[in-house]
């Protein structure tokens, strides 16, 4: 089966990321690396040999297949062992060895001096740093002057936490912002007895341990165990799962990525790279001469100014101004994490099933209760109650309609969003019971033509779909009546696609039509293309497709593009 196989390929790569010298140091990439080691007293005085022994297996083991190597130990000073990077060779790894057999404790750990050395080799193309003791030097000081020296070089920077005790945080961050690669060493993972891969996973996530980049990669472990389970473990219902609601009031007006882009958007921060360069940019000239009595172009002076391609295909002449460029860098990194903030957001609570249901203020939401679902219900039911409690409270009105074979709706027309029809609503969701195949159809024109009869009068109206297959009718049908419906009316759907783990459940019950969940994905996306819609496809794993975070996503590839052109 292909995905089994996907998993025990993840599996023997991370297995193979936790040995040996990979597994303290991370993946050291590049070929002309700069080997940059720790020895103030606070790393070495306790565990010298240890940190001598590792140093020779990183040596041994990945150093030995680059082909320049440049070794500096810093504490309060700094102590290269050669002036210049060294090609590899047997007498240079000899070298290299005998120099980490030598090291001893010097004092501090005065990183900003190591770096200002380092970082004046300019054969290098990637550069490890390996400290295990907090800096003399503030994140502050140590990132502007990594950002200003790194600016226009393809230098990867690769910071390794030995064993550190003290939080690395600083370092972390300055991994970050140098768009370098981040690894995280503990030692007390090896206490213990033989259960070493168990043991490690669960201290990896305390440690905060990051494999071969610098973004956390999660390590899911997927035994026959859980294979398993009986599906009837899956109704295990969540605490007060039958409580009253807790309805919470948003402090303020949520917005759709797309819209929330328009006033946060790169070019809504005036950063894109065009509108930054634009000043210093000039076309080429090329003009005839009298008095030389022939055709001249202008020149360029290497050092000030440069050719870069325009967004149109044409090519400019650009005065570089490297403070300028700096800043620019700078802000786009800003950017970035405001970015990735937007993501998180969205990836929890409510806003993790459902998305946004923003800018609406008339809302119907169809819930699919096909005997298929039978073992979801608790699933179905606590979302819905996640709806009702985050995101309903600041409509104008709203309604609930569930469909299997037959169509179920809470009331016969839309209802004002006060607190207690949310309360009178949730008691409905409570005896859902799952029959029958996916007339979504039926339930559509419920929606459309009973709750939305009146939908020329009216603006911010919306229909939000939770699903978990392909719906009786072909697509095309509902793909054209729902483009008719919302041809010339504020009126949109949108598709919460929730993945189960079968599409038959233990009774042997087959839905009206089949499609896997890529296919029933694909359907669903042109659905919403024609109804105006966004798509949001989820799992318990968390989210696999949503159109509110791709476009964020989107946002933060232009920006490291934009980087990486200056």
């Amino acid at each position: 089966m292909p995905f089994v196989r996907v998993i025990e390929l993840y599996q023997q790569r991370i297995q193979w990321l936790l040995k040996n010298s990979r597994k303290v140091f991370g993946l050291v990439k590049g070929t002309k690396v700069g080997l940059v080691v720790d020895v103030s007293d606070m790393n070495c005085r306790p565990r010298l040999l240890d940190f001598q022994n590792d140093l020779l297996c990183l040596i041994d083991e990945q150093l030995c297949y680059k082909k320049q190597l440049y070794c500096l130990s810093f504490g309060t000073e700094i102590s290269p062992l050669w002036e210049s990077p060294k090609t590899i060779n047997v007498h240079v790894l000899h070298e290299a060895r005998q120099w980490v057999q030598q090291l001893a404790p010097a004092g501090g750990c005065n990183l900003l001096k190591a770096l200002k050395h380092v970082l004046t080799m300019k054969k290098l193309n990637s550069l490890v740093i390996i400290v295990g003791s907090c800096t003399d030097q503030p994140l502050e000081i140590l990132a502007d002057y990594a950002q200003q020296c790194m600016l226009g070089r393809k230098l990867l920077a690769h910071v390794v936490i030995y064993d550190c005790r003290s939080p690395a945080a600083v370092l972390k961050n300055l991994a970050e912002l140098v768009r370098g690669r981040y690894h995280c060493y503990s030692s007390k993972g090896e206490v213990g007895d033989s259960q070493r891969g168990k043991g490690f996973f669960s201290h990896l996530f305390d440690d905060s341990l990051l494999l071969e980049g610098k973004l956390l990669i999660i390590c899911i472990e997927v035994s026959t165990e859980f294979a398993n389970t009986a599906t009837s473990s899956f109704l295990l219902k969540p605490p007060k799962h039958e409580g009253p609601l807790v309805i919470q009031t948003s402090c303020f007006l949520a917005k759709t990525s797309t819209d929330w882009l328009k006033t946060n958007g790169l070019k809504a921060k005036k950063l894109n790279l065009y509108q930054v360069l634009a000043p210093n940019a000039f076309s080429p000239v090329e003009e005839f001469v009298p008095i030389l009595q022939k055709t001249v172009s202008s020149t360029l002076h290497e050092k000030v100014m440069m050719q870069f391609e325009w967004h149109d295909g044409t090519v400019k002449n650009i005065h570089v101004d490297l403070p300028v460029l700096y800043n620019y860098q700078k802000l786009l990194a800003k950017m970035v994490r405001i970015y990735e903030k937007r993501i998180d957001w969205l990836s929890v609570a409510s806003r993790r099933i459902w998305g946004i249901t923003c800018f609406l203020y008339r809302v119907v939401i169809l819930v699919d209760i096909s005997a298929t679902n039978s073992m979801y219900i608790i699933h179905i039911q606590h979302y819905l109650r996640l709806l009702l409690e985050e995101q309903m409270s600041d409509k104008d009105y709203f309604n609930i309609i569930a469909f299997g074979s037959d169509i179920v709706p809470w009331q016969l027309e839309l209802v004002p969003s006060q607190p207690e029809n949310l309360q009178k609503a949730w008691r409905w969701v409570l005896s859902l019971q799952c029959r029958g195949s996916r007339n979504f159809m039926s339930a559509l024109r419920q929606a459309v033509e009973v709750d939305f009869k009146y939908k020329d009068n009216h603006k911010s109206q919306g229909l939000y779909l939770l699903t978990t297959g392909i719906p009786d009718q072909e697509t095309h049908l509902i793909s054209t009546y729902m483009a008719e419906a919302c041809r010339g009316f504020d009126l949109q759907l949108h598709v919460c696609l929730f993945s189960v783990m079968e599409d038959v459940d233990s009774s042997g019950i087959i839905p009206a039509r089949y499609a896997n969940p890529t296919e029933t994905a694909i359907a669903f996306k042109e659905i919403v293309h024609a109804a105006n819609g966004r798509f949001h496809w989820f799992g318990e794993a968390g989210i696999f497709e949503s159109d509110d975070i791709t476009v964020i996503v989107s946002e933060i590839e232009k920006a490291n593009n934009y980087s990486q052109k200056v």
